[in-house]
């Protein structure tokens, strides 16, 4: 019987081989492998770390220094790098000696009080004063008088107002609350850095900090509001020349 192109053919490694390869090189075509440009490069470590940050909130990074000189070189560096001045702050107990340094930019007076902060919780005490009283007045059923819900609709917003104004009255005393750990550090002298980052921004200050070893490593906190930091970049708040 006579044998056939197919039975003569020899098929090599067919299970190592995959059925397309098999099939291609019965019917007489070569195949060849991908054509690629050769392995594909990991990515970096700050690669990963915007990867994976895109949805990530900013974060504020505090250092510690003697020198408003070197910390003036510090933040000329991030700006050149492409930190907004809006980010970047230097809290200091010696005014008279940051005014000296026109490319600092200081925290203004009013962030350095906790009246924001306090504000906000007295408003939230007096908001649940407020849901309190028209609660009790409804529960009681005095809302079902002749005098109905005006003098307890006024009486909350009184409780209310009140909360809040006791709130700030409170944080005009206190220091910011972001600030207290440093109390001891700023009574003796030194002074407070602190940068407010994007995710992608990492990398740059991991590289600026290469070349200023006295700056002082002080932790992390949560970072001013995109908004916020928008806001102080177009109002005259920014005095940076």
């Amino acid at each position: 019987m006579q044998r056939s192109m197919w039975d003569s053919a020899p098929v090599k490694n067919l299970q190592a081989d995959s059925e397309p390869q098999v099939w291609a090189r019965r019917i007489g075509f070569r195949t060849f492998p991908p054509v690629t440009d050769g392995p594909e490069p990991k990515a970096s470590i700050a690669a990963e770390v915007i990867n994976q940050g895109d949805s990530m909130k900013m974060l504020r990074h505090y250092f510690i220094s003697n020198s408003l000189d070197d910390l003036e070189v510090f933040e000329e560096q991030l700006e050149a790098a492409g930190v907004a001045t809006a980010q970047i702050h230097v809290l200091s107990r010696n005014d008279a000696e940051v005014h000296k340094h026109p490319h600092l930019h200081e925290v203004e007076s009013f962030m350095q009080k906790d009246i924001v902060h306090s504000t906000i919780r007295g408003a939230v005490v007096g908001l649940c004063g407020a849901v309190l009283v028209l609660t009790v007045a409804y529960l009681a059923g005095w809302t079902q008088t002749a005098v109905g819900w005006i003098p307890f609709v006024f009486l909350a917003l009184v409780v209310l107002g009140f909360c809040t104004w006791e709130g700030g009255l409170f944080g005009i005393q206190t220091p910011n609350h972001n600030f207290r750990r440093f109390e001891k550090a700023l009574s003796d002298g030194k002074h407070v850095f602190f940068v407010d980052l994007e995710p992608q921004q990492e990398a740059i200050l991991e590289k600026v900090l290469k070349s200023h070893p006295q700056v002082e490593l002080a932790g992390t906190g949560p970072s001013a509001q995109h908004w916020l930091i928008t806001l102080q970049q177009k109002s005259a708040m920014i005095r940076h020349s």
